[in-house]
């Protein structure tokens, strides 16, 4: 049996249309249509129908359908017996740094021989989405995602974001912060492009403006150092203070009107086949959120 022509079926069923799975698997409408046509000759079935509201299976492409996903994740098994190339994981410094590392080992830990090899990249929000972009990594863990074609994104987990300041500074013995208590108060900025400024924005309204953005350190690593020494204070996901906090020397605070969150995500393009070790990676992340 064509495997082309099993994964040109599974893309217009993903899609529910001739033109979009074609696009999909860089064919012309014309070229994925011819593919079909084979198909159902070879099976001696009809297995897509077309109307005005699109494509949709019959009752027989309903039938095929787990086996021509079966087709496909064996054929990427057995290719990846032969392949050395590890999966390129690109995750934002925030995550790369404070939360990867022990999902990493977990899916490790469940492989069996021959084990997927894995290659992280961690680096600024905005320079690995260029990256997924380029073709550099095969599947991004980020901060925040704009949503644009192409790509499979699917939800992670969600982080809190709190204010943290010194055990010595006046907040340090408060449960949570109202809005009117950032009004004015220089808050040091960490990593841009994380999304977070967008978040404070629908939290804060029109008041937002009230915010005072002091200096910019670039990475969260500065700003927790920063804000130990007393120069400021400012928000970050719960998750980047956790030793600090445990260890005495960062507090952290809610801010009022209930946990105020980020979601983080997994990516990975949307041409990559169903038994694609980054794939694989990505769903059984997505999974653990």
């Amino acid at each position: 049996m064509n495997l082309d022509q099993v994964a040109s079926f599974l893309a217009i069923f993903r899609h529910g249309s001739f033109r979009a799975g074609a696009r999909e698997r860089s064919l012309s409408q014309g070229a994925i249509s011819q593919q079909m046509q084979k198909l159902e000759m070879q099976l001696g079935a009809r297995l897509i129908e077309r109307d005005a509201a699109g494509c949709r299976l019959t009752t027989e492409g309903m039938a095929f359908k787990p086996y021509a996903e079966n087709l496909l994740r064996l054929s990427t098994n057995a290719a990846g017996i032969f392949l050395s190339k590890p999966v390129v994981i690109g995750a934002s410094s925030n995550i790369g740094i404070y939360l990867l590392s022990g999902y990493v080992k977990d899916f490790l830990d469940l492989q069996e021989t021959p084990k997927t090899q894995l290659d992280v990249r961690i680096d600024k929000n905005p320079s690995i989405a260029q990256q997924l972009d380029s073709g550099d990594i095969d599947v991004a863990v980020m901060e925040w995602w704009d949503g644009r074609e192409g790509y499979e994104a699917r939800p992670w987990r969600q982080e809190e974001l709190v204010v943290i300041v010194p055990p010595s500074h006046p907040w340090a013995d408060k449960h949570s912060l109202s809005h009117g208590d950032l009004m004015g108060v220089p808050l040091l900025g960490g990593e841009p492009g994380t999304g977070t400024g967008r978040i404070l924005t629908d939290y804060f309204g029109s008041g937002e403006s009230g915010l005072s953005v002091g200096m910019q350190l670039g990475s969260t690593d500065a700003v927790k150092q920063w804000v130990k020494a007393g120069l400021g204070v400012s928000i970050v996901l719960v998750g980047t203070v956790s030793e600090e906090v445990q260890s005495g020397t960062l507090v952290p605070i809610a801010l009022e009107g209930g946990n105020l969150r980020k979601e983080l995500y997994v990516i990975w393009r949307d041409t990559l086949s169903l038994g694609h070790p980054a794939r694989r990676f990505g769903e059984w992340l997505a999974g653990k959120g």
